[in-house]
Order: C-alpha cells, then structure tokens, then sequence
C-alpha cells in the first residue's frame, strides 16, 4: 500500500491562483508513488475561493475544502488543516496557494522525509524582486527572533515544509492561542533537514502579507517563545537609574560650588517626555505578555470549520 501524503494549502481570495495551483500539484504529484490529498482550507474568502473549490471536488477525488467560519489568519488556517488530516496521513505538506512555494520541490522534501528526517523545512534564498524594505525588515525580523528567542531561526524560514505524522501528532495538541507555526515546529525537535529554494514570482493577486501585518507577526513570534523582552527592560530601567543617579550628584555638585541652580526648562521638559514614553514602552510590552495571558485564559478555539467535504 502506497504511503498516504496530505497537502495542505492555506487559501485567502485566491480564486484566481486556484486552477493553476491543483493543475501544477497534479503535474507533479500523479508521478509520484504516494497517495496524495490536496486539501485547500478556506480562510473566510470573500471571492469566488469556495465556490471554485467545491465544483474542482467533484470531478477531482483527492481535492478536499474546509471551509473556515471567517478569517482567522494564516497559521490558524494552517493548523486546522493539519489538525483534521493528522490521523489519515503519514506526512503533511504544508504550502501557500499563490504559486510562491514551487511544487516542483514536492519530490525532493519527501525523498528527504525517506531519509528518515521527521521534519523537512525549506529557505527561502534572496529574492532580488522583494522591494529593499521589505527584504530589510525580513532580515531584522529574523536577527530580533535570534536575539531575543530562545530558538533560534534561520533567515527565509517559510511555512512550506513537510512533517512526519508524529510530528504533526504532537503539534494538533498544542492548544495555544497565537500560533507561530514556524517557531513551534522547530521547537518540537525531532530530526530536521532545511532545503533551499528560489520562490515563483506570485501567479495572482496581492500579497496578503502588510506592513502591519509583518510587525504583528514579529510581535507574536517574539514574544510566544521569550521572556527576553521583559529582562531587557529591567536592565534598561537600571541603566537610566544609574544615569539619573549620577546626574543628580553632579548638579548637587554643581549646585554647591555655584550657588546656583542649572536652568534649562526645555531639557527637562524632554526628559520628562523620554521617560513617561519609555513608561508607556515598558507597559505596553508587560501588557502584551498578559493579553496573551487573558486570551489564552478564555480557551477558545483557534479556528471553527463551517463546512468540509473532507471524509
């Protein structure tokens, strides 16, 4: 009996990526002595998404939907796929449904899986066609996560990857909150093998991912996997105590010797200022760690599947 393989493709408004995403899978995949599942797992569309994916399903009977209730981001699209597969495969695939991700890499992850590796991860090499903002925050990205996480991450980690079906057993229990998927699956461990890829140029529409979005997205990746953020304000609120200490002798100092008083309202204005935003910076930080707290506290699911035609 052939090895069962499961591919999981996160979908948000990619009505137009669709048709040439399934043909490319089946191109590659048909060649293949596995069993393959497309499944396509609807991230609250507002396109033609479903719809398209639900007429493919009835001529192509490997080609699976799971409809989300609404949009509940990437990585919780990510595990529900994964959560729902995880008994019927013997690995999983992970891959973005605008062509970015090569399938033609398909068979190399998994000759590697062959290898007796649990986990094959890719990276993604420069992409000389990303705007030079965009390739500098993707690298600061990357140098924040080393610094101040306890795991530590190679630049151009991407979510397209292949896992082991106890790898994919151990990660459906994790039940929290934010999920940084990347981050996780390289904590789990295992034994891991990184492949290097050139991405596709994307087939259609807009990349999903903002500005604002990469900064939340460096936020929960940060401080899912440290309390480092936190250590670092105590140091830096001893530093300023230490200067504030030293800066109040030497006026006293000063003071003395020249009977007089140092003026200066605008310094101290400025510092009255740097300080109360350094406050607000040091609380904000505190209270995302305890937002993630309270949101966690509420145990409510990642996800909630509308509708599927997943057997």
């Amino acid at each position: 009996m052939n090895k069962k393989i499961a591919i999981i493709i996160p979908s948000f408004n990619e009505e137009g990526n669709l048709n040439i995403m399934i043909e490319t899978l089946q191109d590659v995949c048909e060649k293949l002595p596995y069993d393959f599942s497309y499944v396509f797992v609807d991230d609250g569309s507002k396109d033609k998404t479903v719809s398209i994916l639900k007429e493919k399903s009835k001529s192509i009977n490997n080609l699976f939907y799971i409809e989300l209730s609404r949009n509940f981001g990437h990585q919780n699209a990510l595990k529900a796929g994964i959560d729902v597969v995880n008994n019927d495969a013997d690995a999983i695939i992970s891959m973005d449904g605008d062509m970015q991700h090569p399938p033609k890499i398909i068979p190399l992850l998994i000759e590697k899986w062959e290898e007796g590796n649990d986990v094959v991860y890719t990276i993604r090499d420069e992409d000389k066609t990303l705007s030079f903002l965009k390739a500098k925050t993707s690298n600061l990205f990357y140098k924040l996560m080393n610094k101040l996480s306890d795991i530590k991450f190679e630049p151009g980690t991407a979510d397209f990857r292949l896992i082991d079906k106890k790898v994919a057993k151990v990660f459906s229990d994790f039940d929290e909150n934010e999920l940084f998927i990347r981050g996780l699956i390289n904590w789990v461990g295992f034994k891991q093998f990184a492949i290097h890829y050139k991405p596709n140029q994307r087939f259609s529409g807009n990349s999903k991912y903002t500005y604002s979005k990469m900064l939340r997205f460096a936020i929960q990746g940060i401080t899912s996997f440290s309390t480092k953020p936190l250590s670092l304000m105590i140091l830096f609120g001893l530093l300023l105590s230490g200067i504030a200490f030293l800066f109040f002798i030497g006026y006293i100092i000063y003071s003395f010797h020249n009977q007089t008083a140092i003026s200066g309202w605008a310094s101290l204005i400025a510092t009255v200022v740097f300080f109360g935003g350094l406050n607000l910076t040091v609380l904000g930080i505190i209270g995302i760690y305890i937002g993630k707290l309270f949101m966690q506290a509420k145990g409510r699911p990642n996800y909630i599947i509308n509708n599927t035609n997943y057997r």
